[in-house]
């Protein structure tokens, strides 16, 4: 826009040409406002209205009066505003000079000294007798008032006048702003969340009043449309008018957005807390109006010098001593007092002058306009809006107004909150170019660097756009010349190779065909494309034919497994037995072997070891808790992420048609909605049938009779029948101490040296120390928990070697790296949380942080059974057995666990006193189970059998109630082998006779004495022996399974073989006094008849002396 537009006195004339109706309804409504403004004032002075009567009536019948404060005239000044600032047509009360009636030529000339700035909003209710623009405002009233004669006034009388913005604005309402503060000039946006503050603003701009503070909150993470405490914000903010308000959204009242126009600079003196009056004010004054508070500004001035008097004030006030009087000031947010809202006393800051002809301020005004045409010729956006801010520019210079081109780049330019509010703080011109200018080289700096950022993009994607055209031309090239095919034929041609060098049964091949004719005539966006292409990968990845070299060598095999395993005879045996069929038949196929035994006896790490000795690719996967078939025989392709079972992954793995396929915990496998996996596994372990495998994703028989299966079971109660008969088992039981021992020394203690790091240290783990562990510690039957000992063992014997060294001798200096130091460093700077990944985790991490630290060789430590406990705590198991000497009634018998054997004592008391008037009964008591309720029962009838028939005189069971129960209640009991056990703890409790502590049994007893056969005899031996006992009693026909067990495990422990419950009696009871033990309880019973019989005489004497009477 052109600067001659936009002059003052063109604008007037432009409103003069408006019509004049309009302005006629408009200025006659402002005539009447005034009236009754004056006379309510007027009223309420009946004294000065009495001195003053006449010249009221004189400026009634004026022409054309203001009441806006008395100023000298000036000459016109170039308006500095933007062209595009807003501007109102029209106010209720526009602010005019006070002049003697002109012409509309003379009127203009005085309105060029009026600054272009947006106008006030005019008022909707202009009948209230308030202000409609501000306090320093006044309001403007045309010539269409009438005098006395009734006589209406010219149209050219009338006085053509421009509102303006209020210079002196003492009190506003505060809006804290967040991120950036505002600077004069340049529009701004906010949006207001607290309803009472946009019921404020909605009641300001309906009275005419639209303006406010704009203060910066020190916080850029507050957000908050009130001020709590001057601290919140910075003291210095602009002057703003809101040019709009409108809600966010359609029908919701919470939330407005106002638009801002900065006028000018102001600072914050004090601030009015909601609900509270000014220190200044004074409590209980009436509110007055606008003309009231006009004439008390009026009236308060000091007498004008003679250079002021060019205009003509309206004024009804002499110059009396009347006159110094206090009169009621009117504040314009006075009606705010009552809303939670933030006022503030303000004071208007003035800039410093300004010499245009120093080299500093021109240097710096060059310098930011260069600045701005180097940030314009990278960033778009900057073009934009420096080219509208020298448009707004009056003279098209924009280096005339200095301050104002420093308030435009502080306001486009991005930086920090506090670099911006200082450069709105500074009032000195030349300071606030020099901070312009910084946060604009700032700007400068990023747009560069965004720059460069976007030219190595486009020159990255320029590259790839020309490679790729250039790669389709070269394809399309030799497409032409049948040099290459496209991609499909290029994945054809690569199944079709992998297919070559494999070989396929005719049944596959034929499949592969098809599958291959059917991928040819896909399109490849055809979903069933990659259904297709998915299935041929699998079926060309499978080893079709492909084995790998065996080593069928005896002693090799040997080796390997005593490199792994100590002890384990029988099994070694049989595995070198499978190894030599194997080496005679070239072949091991057909055997699906089932390690059966304890946890932590070394079931899994024995088949690793079988693989390793057969030279054979080790694939392993559990089945414990599986309930899915799907893992066993795999999906239908129709499935989405359809995949093959886990037999088939393992080929696909191994590469190789002969790998060893370890199933670990095969008795733990489960059921569930998906089928019983447990079934499945029928047809891959069976070896009639796995020979032609069909898994529901390949579809194609798969021969695994080629695959060694090795299973591994804590127990075979839980496995299926069919399933336990499809496999070979053989038994793991538990290692005794010696085994244990040599265990410990050979693997166990120098693999957990080496993993505490202390393989160079003289560090000494004693066989006493050992022996004390086994003994004490770790009674169970396989060695995890002894490996686990011996770990913490060596872990503290760590601990007290650094603690005693000291940190100095083994610094964390010595062990970090180079590049562990970086990284350690870099870590250190990082205060992010740790459970965060931090960005910069790059730099923090490092291939090898850190290396070992070398112990002193004057380092020893030695660990016997003396300082033991100071390393694993008091031991767990304080004596060998439960008894030490066993009382009647207590036997000692032999168990078979899922961790191996234990010994099982089985306790008989009798409840009551024994007499002849007792009845018997039998407790049972300990979480015993069905079948051993019932052998407990087995066992009483029996003993009653045997006391009635060899001591016809002991009427023990007769009169006794026995409680019999087996100890540790929380361990469920079951099983028949406790027969023998339990019919001993009778009679011995019925002989009064205790038995040997030593002596432990086993077996399953009949009613008529018989003693069966029972299973576990390996482990209740091992147990036994480990409980300190020195006599077995065992089935003669578990006779074999005593003959295989190894010495080691028998050595110190007499087998005595039992067939009938009287081979067992005169074991345990060998020097019984038999006479002694048939009138034991003699005694006790006869001394009970004896009373009876007593009483049964005493009642026939009174019979017959009855008798005697009657006759």
């Amino acid at each position: 826009m052109l600067y001659g537009q936009n002059l003052p006195w063109r604008a007037a004339l432009q409103q003069a040409a408006r019509s004049g109706s309009s302005l006629t309804r408009y200025t006659a409504s402002s005539s009447s406002t005034l009236y009754r403004a004056y006379s309510i004032s007027l009223t309420r002075r009946p004294t000065r209205l009495a001195r003053c009567g006449n010249q009221f009536y004189a400026s009634i019948n004026s022409r054309s009066f203001s009441t806006s404060l008395s100023r000298r005239k000036e000459k016109p000044s170039k308006p500095t505003q933007d062209s595009q600032e807003p501007r109102e047509e029209q106010s209720n009360e526009p602010r005019e000079e006070s002049k003697e009636p002109r012409d509309v030529e003379c009127e203009a000339e005085g309105l060029e000294a009026k600054s272009k700035a947006p106008e006030p909003i005019p008022s909707s209710k202009s009948s209230d007798g308030r202000g409609t623009s501000s306090g320093g405002s006044g309001g403007e009233s045309g010539a269409g008032g009438s005098d006395g004669s009734g006589k209406k006034r010219k149209t050219a009388d009338r006085s053509l006048t421009k509102p303006t913005i209020p210079e002196v604005y003492p009190q506003v309402m505060a809006i804290p702003i967040g991120k950036r503060p505002l600077f004069p000039g340049f529009y701004k946006a906010i949006t207001i969340k607290n309803k009472e503050v946009a019921a404020a603003i909605n009641e300001m701009m309906k009275r005419g009043q639209p303006y406010i503070g704009a203060f910066l909150l020190k916080d850029d993470e507050a957000d908050k449309d009130t001020i709590e405490s001057m601290d919140d914000v910075y003291n210095v903010g602009t002057f703003c008018q809101i040019t709009s308000a409108f809600p966010v959204s359609q029908g919701d009242d919470s939330a407005m957005t106002a638009v801002l126009y900065p006028h000018r600079r102001i600072k914050m003196s004090s601030l009015i807390a909601p609900n509270c009056s000014d220190t200044d004010d004074v409590a209980g004054k009436d509110e007055t109006t606008a003309v009231e508070a006009t004439l008390g500004e009026s009236a308060t001035r000091e007498p004008e010098s003679d250079e002021k008097k060019g205009d003509v004030v309206a004024s009804f006030e002499e110059n009396t001593t009347e006159s110094q009087k206090p009169v009621y000031y009117y504040e314009p947010t006075s009606f705010l007092r009552d809303r939670p809202v933030s006022i503030v006393n303000v004071e208007n800051l003035v800039e410093e002058p300004l010499d245009k002809k120093s080299l500093t301020t021109r240097a710096l005004v060059s310098e930011i306009v260069n600045t701005f045409k180097e940030v314009a010729s990278l960033n778009p956006l900057f073009r934009d809006q420096i080219s509208t801010f020298s448009m707004s520019q009056n003279a098209g210079n924009v280096g005339e107004d200095p301050g104002k081109l420093a308030d435009f780049a502080a306001a486009v330019a991005q930086a920090d909150s506090n670099e911006l509010q200082e450069a709105l703080e500074s009032m000195n011109i030349e300071d606030r170019l020099s901070k312009a200018l910084l946060v604009l080289k700032k700007e400068l700096m990023n747009a560069q660097l965004q720059s460069k950022i976007v030219k190595d993009v486009e020159s990255k994607i320029q590259k790839k756009q020309r490679e790729y055209w250039l790669m389709e031309q070269m394809k399309g090239i030799k497409r032409e010349l049948g040099l290459e095919s496209d991609g499909k034929d290029k994945l054809l041609e690569k199944f079709k190779e992998k297919a070559n060098k494999l070989s396929m049964p005719e049944a596959v091949k034929k499949v592969f065909d098809e599958e291959i004719n059917k991928l040819a005539h896909l399109e490849p966006a055809a979903s069933e494309f990659n259904v297709t292409r998915n299935y041929l990968d699998w079926l060309t990845q499978l080893p079709w034919g492909q084995r790998s070299a065996e080593n069928f060598g005896i002693q090799h095999a040997m080796k390997v497994l005593d490199e792994d395993h100590y002890g384990l005879k029988d099994v070694k045996d049989r595995i070198l037995e499978f190894i030599a069929v194997g080496k005679l038949r070239g072949t091991v196929e057909g055997k699906i072997l089932c390690m059966v035994g304890p946890p932590g006896v070394g079931k899994t790490s024995i088949g690793k070891s079988i693989a390793r000795a057969l030279n054979r690719q080790y694939y392993r996967f559990s089945v414990g808790g599986l309930s899915d078939v799907a893992e066993i025989k795999g999906h239908r392709r129709t499935y989405v992420g359809a995949l093959p079972g886990r037999i088939i992954q393992a080929l696909k793995k191994c590469q190789t048609e002969n790998p060893l396929v370890l199933i670990d915990e095969i008795d733990k496998i489960g059921r569930g909605h998906n089928g019983d996996p447990a079934s499945a596994l029928l047809e891959l372990l069976d070896p009639e049938q796995n020979n032609s495998f069909l898994d529901h994703y390949m579809d194609v028989p798969v021969d695994l009779s080629k695959v060694l299966f090795v299973c591994t079971a804590n127990m075979t109660d839980t496995i299926p029948r069919p399933l336990l008969d499809r496999m070979e088992m053989i038994e793991l039981s538990g290692y005794v101490a010696d085994e244990k021992m040599a265990i410990a020394e050979k693997y166990l203690a120098p693999a957990a040296k080496e993993l505490s790091g202390l393989n160079e240290v003289d560090v000494e783990l004693t066989k006493e120390a050992i022996v004390e562990l086994i003994n004490k510690y770790c009674r169970e039957s396989g060695v995890r928990n002894l490996k686990k000992q011996i770990e913490k063992v060596y872990r503290k014997s760590a601990l007290k070697i650094i603690q005693d060294l000291g940190e100095e001798v083994l610094s964390e200096e010595k062990a970090l790296t180079e590049e562990g130091k970086v990284a350690q460093d870099e870590a250190e700077k990082d205060k992010t949380d740790v459970k965060e990944t931090p960005p910069n985790i790059e730099n923090e991490t490092t291939e090898k942080p850190r290396i070992a630290l070398k112990v002193p060789d004057s380092v020893h430590v030695r660990i016997n059974k003396d300082n033991l406990q100071d390393y694993v705590g008091p031991p767990v198991f304080t004596s060998d057995r439960l008894y030490d000497t066993t009382p009647s009634g207590v036997a000692m018998g032999l168990a078979w666990t899922q961790m191996g054997g234990a010994a099982l004592y089985v306790e008989s008391i009798l409840e009551n006193t024994l007499s002849y008037s007792s009845r018997p009964g039998l407790e049972r008591t300990g979480n015993l189970k069905a079948v051993m309720k019932e052998s407990a029962l087995i066992a009483y009838s029996f003993a009653k059998g045997v006391l009635a028939r060899e001591f016809p005189k002991n009427r023990f069971f007769e009169h006794a109630r026995i409680h019999l129960h087996c100890p540790e209640g929380a361990v469920q009991k079951d099983g028949p082998s406790a027969g023998i056990t339990m019919a001993t703890s009778l009679l011995s409790l019925a002989l009064d006779t205790p038995l040997d502590p030593t002596i432990a049994m086993t077996g399953e007893l009949t009613v008529t004495g018989k003693v069966l056969r029972i299973g576990g005899l390996r482990e209740k031996t091992v147990a036994a022996r480990r409980a300190g006992a020195k006599m077995v009693i065992f089935p003669d026909d578990n006779l074999s399974d005593w003959l295989e067990l190894p010495e080691n495990i028998k050595e110190g422990i007499k087998g005595r073989p039992v067939r009938w419950y009287s081979d067992v009696f005169t074991e345990v009871f060998p020097n019984l006094d038999r006479e002694a033990a048939n009138s034991l309880w003699e005694k006790e019973l006869k001394k009970q008849k004896s009373i009876k019989e007593e009483g049964r005489a005493i009642a026939d004497l009174d019979g017959e002396e009855a008798e005697e009477e009657e006759r």
